[in-house]
């Protein structure tokens, strides 16, 4: 009898326990962060898990949401894109986490999309792309090109009087569509194909002298020459240590990056790429009160004055801001009320302006073409004056010119085209 009892109490407890732990959990909204905290990419990764950790901890101070804390939970893909799959499986089906905050590389993104549409999971991705996809389970806070790539290429252009041109990008998805893009607007332009040269590398490239030797060789044809730069990741640094080696100067070949911000410029001895651009939608040198306090917060969370900040960071605020506001309109995290509620939606930028959720799931940003200067930071030498609507598929893609993107009824299709009036790919009739 006596053990019978010992057992009873033993299960009492065990059950008691559980329910403790699942109470526990009913207590907390689990947000999902999905980015590599090594390999190649955590160079860029690493600082985006840091900033949804201050953001989810500023939200908690603030009250938490829906009366309830949010508890991050963060998993490393480490830089393997079939990982990024399993991680957001893991996310969603293990976790029930409410949203993932994460992926860089385009690969990665398009590994975790089959998932998160699978099981009806909310993607925000913060970082510039190449459009040609809409899903109604992710928000792209990241550039669209034409938010990025072709302002980048109008200012080469018209503000400095480049004629021919290098598209060098890293072997994967986002360079090979983006520079699809760049070489059928740059030949709508009247640039002939001889004075466009594309290459590609693998990720985590190292060895740089014949291409940059290539480069400088094809610059040398009496025309002024610029490289539009899609290289990601690591491989950033011995391309511009080779640039300087080289001796290969902005005013000889500029070369504006779409992926180098200045996390990746920390270690970089800057000082021989004075003069080089990139083109975001957010510097950290932007001076707002809005940025100001940002950068403040930053430095007091990461406890370190000489971390910087970037423009994936900046989307990974807007991105958070936007599901918070969403999650509150909708009084629930269940996320077909939150892409409901979504749309529409405005926050604050950090450059002085604001953020809308349009309904293809872009949001409206600002162009900014920033300058490298010796101390790491970029000096804005160009933007656009007003923000500007991102556009799912390029007007300049013969199969994408026609089709539309527009998660709201009665259309909710991703994947519209205007000519034939019909929805192909994921849609929500």
């Amino acid at each position: 009898m006596k053990q019978i009892k010992t057992k009873l109490a033993t299960a009492s407890c065990a059950l008691a326990l559980s329910i403790a732990a699942i109470t526990a959990q009913a207590d907390t909204i689990k947000v999902g962060v999905l980015h590599s905290l090594s390999g190649t990419m955590a160079i860029s990764e690493t600082t985006l898990k840091d900033t949804m950790l201050m953001l989810i901890e500023e939200q908690n101070a603030k009250g938490g949401l829906l009366g309830k804390q949010l508890e991050a939970v963060v998993v490393d893909p480490a830089s393997d894109w079939p990982l990024f799959a399993e991680r957001a499986r893991e996310l969603l089906e293990r976790d029930q986490v409410a949203a993932i905050f994460g992926t860089w590389t385009s690969v990665s993104r398009k590994s975790v999309l089959p998932v998160v549409e699978e099981l009806n999971g909310l993607l925000f991705y913060p970082v510039q792309y190449e459009g040609e996809e809409s899903s109604r389970n992710v928000i792209y806070t990241g550039a669209a090109p034409n938010q990025q790539a072709i302002p980048a290429v109008d200012y080469l252009m018209n503000e400095l009087g480049i004629e021919r041109w290098v598209l060098a990008g890293t072997d994967y998805v986002y360079p090979r569509t983006t520079n699809r893009i760049l070489e059928s607007y740059l030949k709508q332009m009247g640039v002939a194909s001889d004075d466009i040269m594309i290459n590609y590398t693998p990720f985590g490239h190292s060895d740089w002298q014949t291409i940059v030797s290539d480069i400088r060789r094809f610059g040398s044809a009496g025309k002024k020459t610029a490289v539009v730069s899609t290289i990601n990741g690591d491989a950033n640094v011995p391309f511009y240590r080779e640039l300087a080696a080289q001796g290969v100067s902005a005013e000889d070949i500029p070369v504006i990056a779409f992926s180098v911000g200045e996390e990746e410029l920390s270690g970089i001895d800057t000082g021989p790429l004075v003069g080089h651009l990139a083109a975001w939608n957010y510097f950290m040198s932007v001076d707002t009160e809005e940025n100001d306090a940002f950068i403040e917060r930053w430095h007091d969370f990461i406890g370190d004055t000489n971390r910087v900040t970037n423009d994936p960071m900046e989307a990974h605020y807007i991105g958070f801001n936007l599901w918070v506001e969403a999650v509150n309109k909708a009084g629930s995290t269940d996320v077909s009320a939150v892409q409901d509620a979504i749309i529409g939606i405005t926050v604050p930028n950090l450059t002085g302006s604001f953020a809308t959720l349009m309904p293809n799931h872009h949001i409206t940003k600002p162009v900014l073409i920033g300058e490298i200067q010796a101390d790491g930071q970029f000096e804005v030498v160009w933007q656009t004056p007003s923000t500007v609507i991102g556009d799912a598929w390029s007007d300049y893609l013969e199969g994408s010119k026609d089709i539309m993107s527009y998660w709201r009824a009665p259309l909710m299709c991703g994947n519209y085209n205007v000519v034939t009036k019909t929805c192909s790919g994921q849609n929500y009739e």
